[in-house]
């Protein structure tokens, strides 16, 4: 019968071989804080009357441990789901050229906010601003952490205390349970509702301002849509009227679009570009959805608005970093020079046409000789274009235990995410980057063998 005597002692397994190499890898004390954990589980299990642990399972159980430590939670996913912009991965993958504008500017020192010319302070809201300025026409332009901040730092700056006007129709509720009206109130600004949950009309605009009012503002339904018994008036009709009462018009457009997304076969999303157009005095949206950028709020605007923003003491505290405005100010390039719908992620696969999809999951089904591949639905996903899809072709899996089939393909390296549907396991193409297909079979075919 074996006795805690019997197990070695910290500093004992220390100056072995392979705790040398282990300390070397990740440092004596994150080490020995292993070490001691493996000790204390191999003297529960002494006291419970089994065998000590080897020197050689209390090392391997440190390394483990070490491993576990430091092993990245935010880890690389093969997005398999059909989801383009998939909140809970991280929706918009980035370009090539943001990537490595990233890079650079996270390798060294940039000019962030150092006018090089003059050789004194800039500003770092320069770097994205000439680049939308050129792109919608607006007249300035600021970039902050994303559009909820864009939203709480607009009110805030222009209607703290005073009342906004705003329809019923959409005081939505946006991903993980954040509410549009409890970010207004955030700012300190008044919500003045108007209309009805399912009709609002010029004249409730009318009346509420009469009652007093520092802006009128839409919140654009980009994650749900109503039907039925609807209306609501054209929206340079309210700005119009806005405009008539010189209030300035804010147009928060969520997710956002600089393309015109009915080209892609899918409904109309209003742009940038169309609300500006119709007279809005700033526009809001996001730089991770269909912008196809890093997660941003894009504020654009009157330069006189823009600049009480940029003076705010709330812009200093949601600003964008570096990395931000390296990728963002990359994505846009690829606008300005006509080339988003070849280089920016999101646009690729929006555009990606049925049969090279139903190709690829062809080559899937071949490869792991099982399966079939049909016809599906892929979505846009990240509170865009609700109720549109995409035609696709899927390679359809009948498992046997789905579920746990699933669990193992989120736990592979790298992870993979699919969708099921009547008892299938769906992996559709569309949302699988080309360089991860290799990766995705070899995966499939592993796991199969295993059934």
């Amino acid at each position: 019968m074996t006795s805690l005597n019997d197990l070695p002692s910290v500093e004992q397994l220390m100056q072995t071989a392979r705790l040398r190499e282990l300390t070397a890898l990740f440092g004596r004390t994150l080490t020995l804080n292993a070490l001691r954990l493996a000790l204390n589980e191999g003297r529960v299990t002494v006291r419970a009357g089994d065998s000590s642990p080897s020197r050689e399972q209390l090392s391997a159980r440190a390394e483990f441990l070490l491993n576990e430590w430091t092993r990245p939670s935010l880890q690389p996913v093969i997005n398999a789901t059909g989801v383009i912009l998939h909140t809970n991965l991280g929706r918009a993958p980035l370009s090539h050229a943001a990537i490595q504008a990233m890079q650079s500017a996270a390798l060294g020192y940039s000019n962030l906010e150092y006018d090089l010319t003059s050789g004194k302070r800039g500003s770092r809201s320069e770097h994205a601003e000439s680049l939308l300025q050129k792109l919608t026409g607006a007249e300035a332009a600021l970039v902050v952490n994303n559009n909820a901040a864009a939203v709480l730092l607009i009110l805030s700056a222009l209607a703290k205390g005073k009342r906004v006007v705003i329809s019923r129709t959409q005081l939505v509720e946006i991903g993980g349970s954040f509410r549009v009206p409890d970010v207004m109130k955030q700012s300190g600004a008044k919500l003045a509702e108007i209309g009805a949950t399912n009709k609002v009309h010029l004249r409730d605009y009318d009346e509420a301002i009469k009652e007093g009012a520092a802006l009128v503002m839409r919140a654009h339904r980009s994650n749900f849509k109503i039907i039925g018994f609807t209306e609501e008036p054209e929206l340079k009709k309210v700005i119009d009227l806005a405009h008539k009462h010189n209030l300035p018009f804010i147009d928060d457009l969520g997710s956002g679009t600089l393309l015109d997304t009915a080209q892609y076969g899918l409904g109309h999303e209003p742009t940038v570009q169309e609300s500006l157009a119709a007279g809005a005095d700033i526009v809001c949206f996001s730089g991770d959805k269909l912008l196809g950028g890093p997660q941003a709020g894009i504020i654009l605007g009157r330069a006189e608005l823009i600049t009480k923003l940029k003076k705010h003491p709330l812009a200093r505290a949601v600003r964008a970093d570096k990395l931000c405005l390296a990728a963002l100010s990359a994505t846009l390039l690829h606008y300005l020079k006509d080339e988003a719908p070849r280089e920016v992620p999101v646009w690729q696969m929006i555009s990606m046409e049925a049969g090279p999809l139903k190709a690829r999951a062809e080559a899937w089904r071949a490869a792991l000789a099982q399966g079939s591949v049909v016809e599906s639905e892929s979505t846009i996903g990240g509170g865009s274009l609700p109720e549109e899809s995409l035609p696709t072709f899927v390679l359809s899996l009948k498992i046997k235990s789905p579920d746990k089939f699933l669990k193992q393909l989120r736990e592979s390296n790298p992870a993979i995410v699919a969708r099921t549907e009547n008892d299938k396991i769906l992996f559709d193409p569309r949302t699988v980057l080309l360089e991860q297909d290799q990766f995705l079979v070899s995966i499939l075919c592993s796991l199969l063998s295993s059934l």
